[in-house]
């Protein structure tokens, strides 16, 4: 599930990404140079390179997908601190979602949570990944699509594009790649070890005569250890699993297929014959300590960034990749060896202790009876506040303040 109004950035609707050949070929074929390479072109590593080519720096931003519409792992849920600091388009975003209902085991008398605020917006993410696209080209990224990280050997970093291979040599590297981050290896650096995996369908829905509400059922035999949602804005339905992989009874696919069948708020709604299909690894182990070193850094899921309690990733990401490209504009400007040592996750960890122990309480919850004793604490006054605290708090991770957006809006 994934804070001073910025100034805002426009591009045009119709300006689409470079392609491999015409944006990222090195000029000898074989060899070229940048200042940064960006491996990973999600959100994350998107916005630290369009803020670091806004900066002056030659940035080569390059990700394995042909297109940056296919393959989407986020849910694309953005909370009200990100819509509240972050010019995301307004074309990309669904209808506004104030209400959340809270589910036992039983699905019976949820736990309604009613906000006076708009708390929630679902993004179309294939929309948000090619807009943001066109202005990192348009802010003079040089974006390689189809194209493959291979590693670092010596000085270099390689790559298989569809043209073959080639090397970049690069003063820094960021490491946008993911919870399973090669770019983490290749530098030596803390890699994910707290995991989650979660699946997702979206598909097209009709208003249904209800507010938009996002439905949260805490069940440890569908998602042991985190929960299975289902959100329905009354433009697209958003429904989902997740939790530890090794203690689905039979798979993550089958605890899929029996959530959809019966999800709350989704009466009288159409499902298609298609939907589309979401999955993969959520880090839910807190920012990684060492995310930094003299050649590089990690951002977005790669460096762990992603809330321990809720899984949202999509405002650290963005948050953590505003302090990534200062971080090396910086080091990029003054040349110092050392300009790198200030990014470091330690210090980020310390405030999400609360939330970490409260992780650790919701992945010991195995059994639906555990479960529904819990709500009955949820459902007194403090109980709700507290719940109303976390699901509807202002508190951002990682606490920096917000500079130059790179997102574009419309």
């Amino acid at each position: 599930m994934s804070s001073a109004a910025p100034a805002t950035v426009s591009a045009p609707a119709t300006v689409s990404a470079p392609t491999p050949a015409s944006a990222a070929r090195p000029a000898s074929g074989r060899e070229t140079g940048a200042d940064v390479l960006v491996v990973g072109a999600g959100l994350a590593g998107l916005h630290v390179a369009t803020r670091l080519a806004r900066q002056g720096h030659d940035v080569l931003l390059v990700d394995r997908r042909t297109t940056l519409a296919g393959a989407i792992r986020t849910t694309g849920i953005f909370v009200r601190k990100t819509l509240d600091d972050f010019p995301l388009p307004e074309r990309h975003l669904g209808p506004p979602i104030r209400r959340m209902l809270l589910y036992p085991p039983s699905l019976s008398r949820p736990v309604a949570l009613v906000s006076d605020r708009d708390e929630f917006r679902v993004g179309d993410m294939a929309g948000l990944y090619d807009t943001s696209a066109a202005v990192a080209a348009e802010a003079g990224v040089r974006l390689a699509l189809g194209t493959r990280y291979a590693g670092r050997h010596g000085g270099t970093y390689h790559l298989i594009g569809r043209e073959g291979p080639y090397r970049v040599r690069a003063r820094y590297v960021v490491g946008a790649d993911g919870a399973g981050s090669s770019v983490a290896r290749d530098l030596g650096l803390d890699r994910n070890r707290h995991l989650l995996v979660g699946a997702e369908e979206v598909f097209p829905v009709a208003p249904n005569g209800e507010p938009p509400t996002f439905h949260c059922v805490l069940d440890p035999r569908v998602a042991p250890g985190y929960l299975a949602w289902a959100v329905n804005d009354g433009e697209h339905a958003h429904v989902g699993v997740a939790g530890y992989a090794d203690r689905f009874p039979d798979g993550l696919r089958r605890a899929m297929e029996r959530f959809s069948a019966h999800a709350p708020g989704l009466d009288g709604v159409r499902r298609p014959d298609t939907v589309e299909r979401r999955g993969g690894p959520i880090p839910v182990g807190g920012v990684l300590r060492r995310i930094g070193c003299a050649d590089g850094l990690l951002v977005g899921d790669a460096a762990g960034a992603v809330s321990p309690l809720t899984a949202g990733g999509l405002d650290p990401c963005l948050r953590l990749s505003d302090l990534a490209a200062q971080v090396l504009d910086d080091a990029l400007r003054s040349g110092a060896p050392d300009a790198l040592t200030h990014y470091s996750g330690a210090s980020l960890r310390s405030s999400f202790r609360g939330r970490l122990a409260l992780r650790t309480g919701l992945a010991h919850i195995r059994t639906p009876a555990a479960t529904t004793a819990a709500f009955t604490l949820l459902r007194t006054p403090p109980g709700r506040a507290a719940a109303a605290r976390i699901l509807f708090g202002d508190r951002s991770f990682p606490g920096q303040p917000v500079p130059e957006p790179s997102l574009a809006t419309g």
